[in-house]
């Protein structure tokens, strides 16, 4: 079984995938960590993002393991600061580069060929087109602001909202705008609004579907 949950930055859509994955036995892999990991080793390179060529020769040359939230490349764990503010500039642009997303995408079918639940801005509409289920979760721009925060929080680091809007705000219209796979619902995608949606009842509103339609 593949499942699908897409959605812009904050949407919920980690949390949810991997509580979702375990009620279903499934692996669960969020797919932007892979984004964010090439995203860290080009910057610690010195590659400039806006070198798209050198970019994708550094993706297609990675190898990605994913396994939750934790993520290695070529054997090397990522997973310490893959979320640091140093990044977030250059994550948007490198995401955006095709040669990159076609390398991506190609590792992620392999990782969740035998069955997953992946999570993404993507996955229903490139990664897995055929999926048996896709969802997409949407939220409005303070609860997004929130969660972000709660996020940063979390892991003791300091957060600035007024920044943090501006910076939620860019990467959604980024992501949607974008030539190459573009942030958008799929056409057969179930779509769920968040907000007034506690992580539980979201989690069982996509158990109960997946039940349904089995």
């Amino acid at each position: 079984m593949i499942v699908t949950i897409d959605g812009g930055v904050a949407s919920g859509k980690s949390a949810v995938g991997k509580r979702v994955a375990e009620k279903l036995g499934l692996p669960f892999i969020d797919s932007g960590l892979m984004y964010r990991a090439v995203t860290r080793l080009a910057t610690e390179r010195g590659i400039s993002p806006h070198d798209a060529d050198a970019v994708t020769t550094l993706a297609e040359s990675t190898r990605m393991r994913i396994e939750g939230e934790r993520v290695w490349a070529d054997g090397q764990e990522l997973t310490e600061g893959i979320y640091d503010t140093d990044y977030a500039d250059a994550l948007p642009i490198i995401s955006a580069i095709p040669g990159v997303r076609k390398s991506l995408v190609e590792q992620q079918r392999q990782l969740g060929e035998s069955g997953v639940v992946m999570a993404g801005r993507d996955i229903g509409t490139v990664v897995f087109p055929d999926a048996d289920h896709k969802f997409f979760l949407i939220a409005s721009l303070d609860e997004k602001v929130r969660r972000r925060a709660a996020q940063y929080e979390r892991r003791g680091e300091r957060v600035d909202e007024e920044a943090m809007r501006k910076e939620v705000e860019m990467r959604d219209r980024v992501d949607s705008e974008r030539p190459v796979a573009p942030l958008r619902p799929a056409a057969d995608a179930v779509i769920i609004d968040t907000d007034h949606l506690d992580l539980d009842q979201v989690v069982e509103r996509i158990l109960e579907t997946v039940r349904q339609r089995r």
